[in-house]
């Protein structure tokens, strides 16, 4: 018989997170003058994010640290992505719909896979209302990634029953003419 003890493990993994201890890899997030640092663990790194281990792999380590460059994701939703990563939790209350997409977004271009499952199941599920009314952004930033086969399955149902709701869109003229072909 076997005990698991996930909770402890997890407060642990995330309080080595917050005392920085050992750290060897420094992630830049943002660009100026908006910049935050953030102190990391390779191995942990490596073990909960494919953007990371293929990072990590490559590295040069300049002083036995590795540096690592992330200008497209705020430090807001990377804060929330490395607290998921070492952690396992995410907390998303009083987080406007938007930015959970954005995370959604953010959590696909580390290659958080788990995340991004649990992102798009919560999307379909608890803000169905949003997707329809930002169903162009949505549809295009769905099918431009393959990891969003939940959102792209969703969009094409809605297209497929209302089609004019593409137009109704608040976003349509963003929609690249490909997208209506």
């Amino acid at each position: 018989m076997s005990s698991k003890f996930f909770e402890q493990l997890s407060q642990d993994l995330s309080q080595l997170l917050k005392s920085e201890y050992d750290y060897n890899v420094v992630i830049t997030v943002c660009e100026q003058p908006n910049i935050q640092l953030f102190k990391g663990h390779s191995a942990i790194l490596y073990q909960r994010s494919l953007y990371f281990r293929q990072k990590l792999v490559n590295a040069v380590k300049k002083n036995n640290i590795i540096e690592i460059k992330l200008p497209t994701i705020s430090a807001k939703l990377f804060n929330i992505i490395i607290n998921y990563i070492y952690g396992g939790i995410v907390s998303l209350e009083n987080f406007e719909v938007s930015a959970k997409f954005d995370l959604l977004v953010a959590a696909n271009e580390l290659e958080a896979t788990e995340l991004v499952k649990h992102l798009q199941s919560q999307f379909i599920n608890d803000n169905a209302s949003w997707l329809r009314i930002n169903f162009s952004r949505v549809y295009q930033i769905s099918f431009l990634n393959k990891n969003f086969e939940p959102l792209q399955q969703f969009s094409n149902n809605i297209l497929t029953k209302h089609p004019g709701i593409i137009f109704n869109s608040d976003d349509f003229t963003t929609l690249q003419e490909s997208a209506l072909i």
